[in-house]
């Protein structure tokens, strides 16, 4: 990177590039002082929710922009390229916003006063933490990488024990510190090695420095990329490194289960995407095939997701641990698309890996939001709390049917396009194991997925009565109605995010 590049500030024009990050920010601290002022907690939710609404707005009309132009012109880069505003980042963007407008409807219904004494802070500190995704997001440099890492990081530390009467929610958020302060650090330090070799920050300028370097330093590179992929891998909770997740999310409120799930995976599954797209491929010298050795890595960490995650969670009882460790098959299967790119630049791996993402998105926040609601009527977050629901709550139970059947990968559901793509896209690169333990990793899945419906339909129902708060009952069936849609019509949205999206230009940083 010349001396000009270096020197570049980000003047007022580029500022209102930023404007769905900048919305954020400002509704926090707005919030943050509001709430000092407000008698009736309520009302932060919902302004919490139309800041988020308005974000969404202005993404995509970024989105729709760069839509008219042809495909990879109309990028923006701000700040030498440290800073940028693509496909890639829009896509990911509107996951993480949906998502988490989502996660304050439905708690907007359960999370209740007794549960969360300080309802103010949960719903204001949501806003940094998506904001810190978006960030992510969008870095082409480490060093802003870093900073929304720590934001996002920060933030969903504090909301994991935001319930501090609650033991089990205490232990949850120390144990979540701690994995997460030893991940950053882990990341950082793999940072460090990439930094010492080519002196650059800027992920482009890296990628510059390998081409001319990586001969001279094999053996660096390699320690580079396996602090870089076990930092991103317990971020992930991608087996080994997943016993944080199924603890953090039982003693977490359900929401914030639900962001950890979806926007905080995502995030760093965004990271991980431009990071090995940008640095993997040109980190190869002659006799030293690190390229290879980094995405057979990569795809053994996904093999490893998803037999352990799905076979840990054959003998779980509790429903939101059931949930953590399905997370963490689906960790891997969101990896295969990254480790499938060795071959020839896997051309759909993005729109396979957004396709599985939204899907993902839909299944576990409509599933948790079911939870919420049942936990609330039987006081418990056990699996016997569904049992009967479909007496007591015939369409609610109907719901969960199809968040259960798209999570095991059973057709008419999101879910079940979402795995076959990636089980095609992994079929045509000819890497046939992983494929085959996709499909084994699903099969083992059934039992469990199976027990949740065989709770519902054929055991004998409880007394309680289950609620559904209408906010809740609207992120049901709107999640619902879309896993449905997205089994019935995949075609039109992936090829309309393959259509669009130019790898050359919406991943790859310049240098």
């Amino acid at each position: 990177m010349d001396a000009t590049q270096q020197l570049q500030s980000l003047s007022w024009s580029d500022a209102a590039y930023l404007a769905p990050e900048w919305i954020l920010i400002v509704f926090a601290v707005g919030l943050a002082v509001f709430d000092l002022f407000l008698p009736r907690r309520a009302a932060t939710g919902w302004i919490t929710l139309a800041g988020l609404l308005t974000s969404l707005g202005f993404v995509v009309w970024r989105l729709a922009e760069l839509t008219d132009k042809p495909a990879g012109s109309g990028v923006v880069r701000l700040m030498a390229d440290s800073y940028r505003i693509d496909y890639f980042s829009s896509l990911l963007k509107i996951v993480f916003l949906v998502a988490t407008a989502f996660i304050v409807l439905m708690s907007l219904g359960t999370v209740k006063r007794a549960d969360i004494r300080d309802r103010g802070e949960f719903y204001y500190l949501l806003l940094p933490a998506v904001c810190g995704a978006m960030i992510m997001a969008s870095s082409g440099d480490m060093i802003t990488l870093y900073i929304g890492l720590e934001l996002l990081s920060i933030t969903t530390y504090v909301l994991v024990g935001i319930r501090k009467h609650v033991a089990q929610s205490v232990e949850a958020a120390f144990k979540y510190v701690v994995q997460g302060g030893i991940s950053s650090a882990v990341i950082l330090f793999g940072m460090s090695y990439l930094y010492g070799i080519t002196g650059a920050t800027n992920l482009g300028a890296i990628a510059q420095g390998l081409k001319d370097r990586a001969i001279d330093y094999p053996a660096i590179l390699y320690v580079a990329f396996f602090f870089l992929i076990v930092g991103f891998g317990i971020k992930i909770a991608a087996a080994p490194f997943h016993y944080w997740a199924a603890d953090v999310y039982q003693g977490a409120p359900t929401p914030v289960a639900a962001f950890l799930a979806v926007v905080s995976k995502g995030a760093a599954f965004a990271v991980l995407f431009r990071i090995i797209y940008n640095l993997a491929f040109f980190a190869s010298s002659p006799g030293k095939p690190l390229t290879n050795d980094v995405f057979l890595a990569l795809l053994v960490l996904a093999a490893a997701a998803m037999l352990v995650g799905s076979a840990m969670a054959l003998r779980q009882y509790n429903v939101k641990r059931l949930i953590a460790l399905s997370g963490v098959a689906n960790a891997g299967y969101l990896l295969v698309p990254i480790g499938l790119a060795i071959k020839g630049m896997h051309a759909s791996g993005f729109g396979e890996f957004v396709f599985y993402l939204a899907a993902y998105l839909l299944m576990t926040i409509g599933a948790l939001a079911v939870i919420g609601v049942i936990a609330k009527s039987a006081g418990h977050d056990e699996i016997g709390g569904f049992a009967g629901l479909y007496y007591r709550a015939p369409w609610t139970a109907a719901a969960m049917t199809v968040f259960l059947l798209s999570l095991a990968g059973l057709p008419v559901t999101g879910g079940f396009f979402g795995k076959l793509f990636i089980l095609l896209g992994a079929a045509q690169s000819k890497d046939y194991w992983i494929a085959a333990v996709m499909v084994a990793s699903s099969v083992i899945s059934y039992y469990f997925y199976f027990g949740l419906i065989r709770q519902m339909f054929m055991r004998s129902t409880s007394e309680a009565l289950v609620r559904v708060p209408v906010p809740s009952g609207i992120v049901i069936w709107l999640c619902a109605a879309a896993t449905v849609a997205l089994g019935i019509v995949p075609g039109p949205a992936l090829d309309w995010i393959n259509g669009h999206f130019a790898i050359m230009s919406d991943l790859f940083v310049q240098g």
